[in-house]
């Protein structure tokens, strides 16, 4: 399914549909344009100066119960004090571990006040994996919730000794006694002073205030570097040009708070607007609404697959009826765009493109249908050669941007005002830098995805890279064949990735599904003409897999890794496998003996 291109006549019209709020539009580019790495200005700094301007407007909000600017600005302050009295330092590094909850944000805010980096641990992590985490990242203290103790103490005993005060304990609305070897958070802050720290006005945007970890699907996760500037870049981008919240807004974030779209993306919209922000303890797709309603949210933030899923759920009568009149978030597919936009009535729809380790970010600040926007910075779109794993250098050694309506890789420029912070690895931050791309000297960082150049410096994210596979000569999004897919009304949930073929060259496709509960059966003959009619011939998988659910990471990311890994060969899981053999006419369950001819490379596909 081919993305759209941008039109002179698409940007006039949803800009004269914009002229009552280009004065916000306006001030968001002026600060955009006019941060530098150097400026006295942080995170914690801007809190304060909300707090002066809005005072008791309000700031946060769970389930029932609502801080304002000033209170919350007052319990940030408190904490900072009893983190200073730690010993806690500029540079230093806190782990943070809890779940959605008002004391998760107010921590990390904390952090951020002291010059600390607040590292954001992922709460779905487990004995190994957290402990990488920790491990790369050498935290001087941690913050734990009541509700994943457990969890932390399962591998607290490896990490290296620490001198006092112990790690800090945090109660999960409950009166339990503080665990042997922490002090309890709360009270070791209720007597300090809840004036501000003097040290947050020296900060500068340069400093790193965030550590925000990678979703880990090729691998253990990577700590990314968050720092001021980039924060408030997205602030001036996406929160003030793009999403355009007011004070009397409120945006609901579902999202785990250690996710940048959470912790970023919505916080810095919400701050830099003087809105509210409304929190839910973990994403549900049965009260998603019910909370929106409840918040009087008028904006949230979303993930392509929880518009999926929401979109999946069956329709009540009062859908529509919600305060909702403008969202955030990516990887919102084209497929499902207008459905989701029409049965919500999502009045507008602000996708943007972006990653926790990349120096710019894409916003649809236009409002226009299926892109991810535009961005005013240095980037290029340039061919990339899929089977050979590698952008394409001409005969002098520099690459070449791809046409207007074409695929190829987004880089972004590296500059002093542009800089890269990389990740805590730092020869993983080297690996992500490509050099002399157009002329001898520059430097450029590879995003990893393949994005559609739109025109009009607009972009449609299109696939990563090794998501795109080349087959029969010809290169295959799986993005494409997913959409292709989740359109066929039996299908929830869809995802493609290329295998090796004995005997074969290139990659054959091969996706697995999600059948709809609704559905206890596909019929096969239709959903082959269905697939074979939506895509060119080279496109359709010749292997279908089909599973109870999908395994995802707790940041929505499809685990395509195992999948790659395991194949076609029924014999390393339990789930059915489907076959498109040669001189078949539709699908068909792959035989034992079939299995055997393929592995053999006796198949001619």
């Amino acid at each position: 399914m081919p993305t759209r291109t941008v039109s002179f006549a698409n940007i006039l019209r949803s800009g004269l549909a914009l002229t009552p709020e280009l004065p916000q539009i306006a001030t968001g580019l002026v600060k955009l344009v006019s941060l530098h790495p150097e400026r006295r200005l942080s995170i914690g700094r801007l809190l304060e100066k909300q707090a002066q301007r809005y005072g008791k407007r309000p700031f946060l909000k769970y389930q029932e119960k609502t801080w304002s600017y000033d209170a919350a600005n007052r319990q940030v302050n408190r904490f900072s004090h009893a983190l200073a009295q730690a010993g806690i330092l500029p540079g230093d590094r806190v782990a943070i571990l809890m779940e959605n909850r008002p004391e998760t944000l107010l921590a990390t805010l904390a952090v951020i006040k002291l010059g600390a980096i607040a590292t954001m641990l992922n709460t779905s992590q487990r004995n190994n994996a957290l402990l990488h985490s920790l491990t790369i990242t050498k935290p001087a203290l941690c913050i734990v919730g009541e509700e994943l103790i457990e969890v932390f103490d399962g591998i607290k005993h490896t990490l290296s000794e620490r001198p006092e005060p112990p790690h800090y304990f945090v109660n999960d609305n409950s009166n339990n006694p503080t665990p042997d070897g922490y002090e309890n958070f709360v009270e070791a802050s209720a007597n300090m002073p809840d004036t501000n720290p003097d040290i947050t006005r020296t900060l500068k945007l340069s400093s790193p205030a965030l550590y925000i970890f990678t979703s880990g699907t090729t691998g253990l996760p990577k700590a990314s570097v968050m720092s001021h500037f980039r924060w408030f870049k997205a602030m001036a981008g996406i929160g003030m040009m793009s999403l355009r919240l007011k004070p009397t807004d409120t945006l609901y974030c579902a999202l785990p708070l250690y996710h940048n779209n959470a912790l970023t993306v919505s916080l810095s919209a919400v701050m830099g607007n003087g809105a509210s922000l409304a929190i839910a303890r973990k994403f549900s797709v049965n009260r998603f609404w019910d909370d929106i309603r409840h918040y009087g949210a008028t904006s949230f933030c979303y993930i392509g697959e929880f518009c999926r899923y929401l979109l999946n759920h069956p329709a009540r009568p009062n859908d529509a009826d919600n305060p909702v009149r403008t969202i955030i978030g990516n990887g919102l597919r084209p497929d499902i765009w207008e459905a989701f936009k029409e049965r919500f009535r999502i009045p507008s729809i602000i996708e943007f493109y972006g990653a926790s380790e990349v120096n710019l970010v894409f916003s649809n600040a236009l409002n226009l249908d299926k892109t991810a926007g535009t961005c005013p910075m240095t980037y290029a779109v340039v061919r990339y050669d899929v089977q050979n794993d590698c952008p394409v250098r001409t005969p002098k050694g520099f690459m070449e941007k791809v046409k207007k309506g074409e695929s190829g890789l987004l880089l972004t420029k590296v500059t002093r005002r542009m800089p890269f912070d990389g990740y805590t690895d730092q020869e993983a931050s080297q690996k992500k830098l490509y050099r002399d791309v157009f002329q001898a000297g520059d430097c450029y960082i590879n995003t990893g995805d393949l994005v559609v150049r739109q025109g009009w410096r607009h972009i449609a994210f299109s696939d990563r890279i090794g998501d795109t596979f080349r087959w029969k000569g010809e290169n295959v999004a799986t993005s494409e064949v997913e959409a292709a897919f989740t359109n066929f009304p039996a299908i929830d949930h869809a995802v493609t990735y290329g295998i090796s073929l004995p005997g074969t060259d290139g990659r054959a496709g091969m996706t697995a599904l999600v059948v709809s509960e609704a559905k206890n059966a596909l019929d096969l003959e239709a959903l082959t003409q269905h697939v074979r009619r939506q895509l060119p011939g080279y496109a359709v998988p010749l292997f279908l897999r089909i599973c109870n659910s999908q395994q995802m990471t707790t940041t929505f990311k499809y685990q395509k890794t195992t999948l790659k890994k395991e194949g076609f060969d029924s014999s390393q899981f339990n789930d059915p496998v489907l076959a498109l053999l040669p001189g078949s006419q539709q699908y068909q369950p792959l035989q034992t003996h079939e299995l055997e001819k393929i592995r053999a490379g006796k198949v001619r596909f």
